[in-house]
C-alpha cells in the first residue's frame, strides 16, 4: 500500500531555478522545500499560514545550516480554498520573478466535515483540484518561457476509487460522503494532469501526477470533525504497519523533478516509478471535460498557453 520508494534519487544542482511549493509549512511538501533549497533552488514556500510557513522556513535553514551552496527560501501568503487569494499570489509571483522552473502542487486536505471554499465549491474539490488548476493556469504563460520547466500534481492512490459526479461534483444532491469527496479530488488531479500534458505538448513545459505513499503527515487532521473523536488515532493504528516517514514520502515527488523524465509528460508515478493510473483516470473525454468544467467555475477569461 504505503510502499518505501526504493530508487536512488537522481542528483542534479538547480542553481539559478525557482521552484514553487504549495503546502510547504509541513510534511512532504515541507521536505521537497528543504532538498530544493539544498540543491541550490530559490523555493517559494506558498502556504495558507504565514507564520507557520515561517516557522519552517526558520527550521530548515537551521537543519541545513552546514550544508553549501544552498538556495534561498521566501514565503508567499496562498490559500486555496479562496480565489481571490490565489489571484492575488499568483500576481505577486509573476510580477516578482524573471521565471518558474518547477511548480509542486502538494497541498491539500482529506476527510474534511462536509464544508465549502469562499467560492462556494465543495472543500475538497476546490482545494485539491480547482485551487491549484487556478494557481497553475496563472503562472502557465511565466513556466512557459521559463522552459524547460516541469508542473507536479500531488495525488494518491485513492484516485482509484473516485468517481466524477457530473452532474453533482459539489454534493450538493447527494448525501455528503467526505472519502468520496476525497477520492473524486485525487481522481480530478491525474485528469487534470493527463489534459495538462496533451495542451503542453511541444511547449518544453511537462507534468506528471504521482502517489507519496500513505504517509505520515497531518493530512487526516479533520478526521476527528468528521466522524469522531479519535478517529484519526484510529485509523493511525490500522495503516501504520503501511505508513512512511515524509522524508520517504517526498521522494517521488523528487524523483520526478530531478529525473530526464521529460517524454513521460502526463504519466503518473508511485514509488519512484511509473504506474499505470486507474480506467477513470485515462479517459480523455473526462479529462477534456474537467478542464472545461473548470476554467468555468474558475472565471478564467484568458487563454494561459498564449504567451503575452
Amino acid at each position: 500500500m504505503g510502499g518505501t520508494p526504493s530508487r536512488v534519487l537522481p542528483t542534479k544542482r538547480l542553481d539559478g531555478k525557482t521552484a514553487i511549493i504549495t503546502g510547504s509549512n509541513t510534511g512532504i511538501g515541507k521536505i521537497t522545500a528543504k532538498e530544493l533549497y539544498k540543491l541550490g533552488a530559490k523555493v517559494i514556500m506558498a502556504c495558507r499560514d504565514v507564520s507557520r510557513a515561517n516557522e519552517a522556513m526558520g527550521s530548515i535553514k537551521d537543519e541545513v545550516k552546514d550544508v553549501k551552496d544552498v538556495g534561498e527560501l521566501m514565503v508567499k501568503e496562498l490559500n486555496l480554498s479562496s480565489f481571490a487569494s490565489i489571484r492575488k499570489c499568483a500576481e505577486d509571483i509573476n510580477n516578482n520573478e524573471n521565471a518558474i522552473h518547477l511548480l509542486v502542487n502538494n497541498a491539500g486536505v482529506m476527510m474534511c466535515p462536509k464544508s465549502k471554499t469562499e467560492d462556494g465549491f465543495e472543500t475538497h474539490f476546490g482545494v485539491n483540484h480547482l485551487g491549484h488548476f487556478l494557481f497553475t493556469c496563472l503562472l502557465l504563460p511565466k513556466l512557459i518561457k521559463s522552459a524547460p520547466s516541469k508542473i507536479i500534481n500531488v495525488s494518491s492512490t485513492a484516485h482509484e476509487r473516485g468517481r466524477m459526479d457530473w452532474e453533482d461534483l459539489n454534493f450538493e444532491k447527494k448525501p455528503y460522503n467526505a472519502l468520496g469527496a476525497y477520492n473524486q479530488s485525487k481522481l480530478a488531479n491525474v485528469l487534470f494532469t493527463r489534459e495538462l500534458a496533451n495542451k503542453l505538448e511541444g511547449t518544453g513545459v511537462t507534468t506528471f501526477s504521482l502517489h507519496p505513499g500513505i504517509v505520515k503527515t497531518e493530512l487526516g487532521r479533520y478526521m476527528d470533525d468528521t466522524y469522531f473523536r479519535g478517529a484519526r488515532l484510529v485509523a493511525r493504528a490500522l495503516f501504520s504497519p503501511f505508513m512512511i516517514s515524509p522524508e520517504e514520502g517526498a521522494k517521488t515527488t523528487l524523483y520526478c523533478l530531478l529525473a530526464d523524465n521529460e517524454n513521460e509528460s502526463g504519466s503518473y508515478y508511485s514509488n519512484c516509478k511509473l504506474k499505470e493510473p486507474s480506467p477513470l483516470a485515462k479517459n480523455d473525454e473526462d479529462a477534456k471535460k474537467l478542464w472545461s468544467e473548470s476554467m468555468k467555475l474558475t472565471n478564467i477569461d484568458f487563454d494561459p498557453f498564449k504567451l503575452e
